[in-house]
């Protein structure tokens, strides 16, 4: 791929000066199979164990750096934008899903990583999925996060008055986040990458899954079937699979709702019961709806706990 003048040169600029953005993570840049690739990390001891989040359709991992930082301190974090997506290079020809996990894969063998948990959002999830398909022994746990890019999307019409039902939904300050990302990947890469979802065995994917796996789902999200479909895809899986909900979120939870998500996800990783955060007050409440019997039995909730879609 013929190098990019500006873009190699801002680069090199934040390599001798990283600068310590908003988040509290690091900007830095690496190049991954001659692709430039922009990423953020924080800066834990060596031996924490590795959490890297992967971002949804058309944009970069900025969106995700609020759920990100706040598992930053027990973590060693990475959030990359993937080849073709946010600030990294476009790769010489268009990336599809499994595309997108060889990516992933090879980021982290940049970055040393053998083994990881991968938290997604959105289109993030096939990719998570084709990545436990591929490299499964690479894979500690995974974190599903409103994932999309099944039949409820389609056909692109369909997917495009979700994703703007959705834009109402989300707090006004995403707008800002979002928009510079779309734009920048663009309209036929935006056709080319939605036909490429399509076609991506999602569900059979996620039926083959072997390790912890946490789904997290909010009540308000019009890209997603209901929680009655999502229990009865989960129960057709092998007792890993656990099931969250949070009241009050629609689609870009990671962004949205990150005091809740984290606490779930920090839960999830110690394998106790989910319950909801007190140090989040606010409308959003925290319910499993499902969960697989490799996971402790949750505790019973207090009376009038009952749970949403159960």
């Amino acid at each position: 791929m013929r190098a990019n003048p500006e873009r190699a040169s801002y680069r090199h600029r934040a390599r001798r000066h990283p600068r310590r953005p908003a988040s509290g993570l690091t900007d830095t840049w690496t190049t991954v199979d001659g692709v430039d690739v922009f990423y953020r990390t924080s800066r834990n001891a060596e031996g924490a164990p590795v959490m890297t989040h992967l971002h949804g359709f058309g944009l970069s991992g900025r969106y995700l750096l609020p759920t990100a930082e706040l598992l930053s301190d027990e973590f060693l974090t990475y959030v990359p934008d993937l080849p073709g997506f946010g600030r990294s290079g476009r790769p010489s020809r268009p990336f599809d899903v499994p595309d997108l996990a060889h990516a992933a894969a090879g980021f982290l063998d940049d970055r040393g990583v053998t083994s990881t948990t991968l938290v997604g959002n959105s289109m993030g999830c096939p990719v998570i999925c084709e990545f436990a398909h591929r490299y499964p022994e690479r894979l500690d746990r995974a974190v599903l996060v409103s994932p999309a890019g099944g039949i409820a999307n389609q056909p692109l019409r369909r997917a495009i008055g979700q994703l703007t039902r959705d834009g109402g939904r989300e707090p006004a300050r995403m707008l800002g986040v979002a928009t510079p990302d779309y734009l920048r990947f663009g309209v036929p890469s935006t056709i080319r990458l939605f036909r490429a979802l399509t076609r991506y065995p999602t569900l059979e994917r996620l039926l083959e899954l072997t390790i912890p796996t946490l789904v997290v789902l909010g009540d308000r999200d019009p890209l997603l079937p209901g929680p009655a479909r999502v229990q009865e895809v989960a129960a057709q899986t092998d007792n890993h699979v656990l099931v969250v909900l949070i009241q009050g979120a629609a689609h870009a939870i990671n962004f949205s709702h990150p005091g809740e998500l984290a606490h779930a996800i920090r839960l999830f990783m110690r394998d106790e019961p989910i319950v909801d955060d007190p140090d989040s007050p606010g409308t959003a409440s925290v319910y499993e709806i499902h969960r697989g019997t490799l996971h402790p039995p949750a505790k019973p909730k207090p009376d009038g706990g009952g749970t949403p879609g159960g």
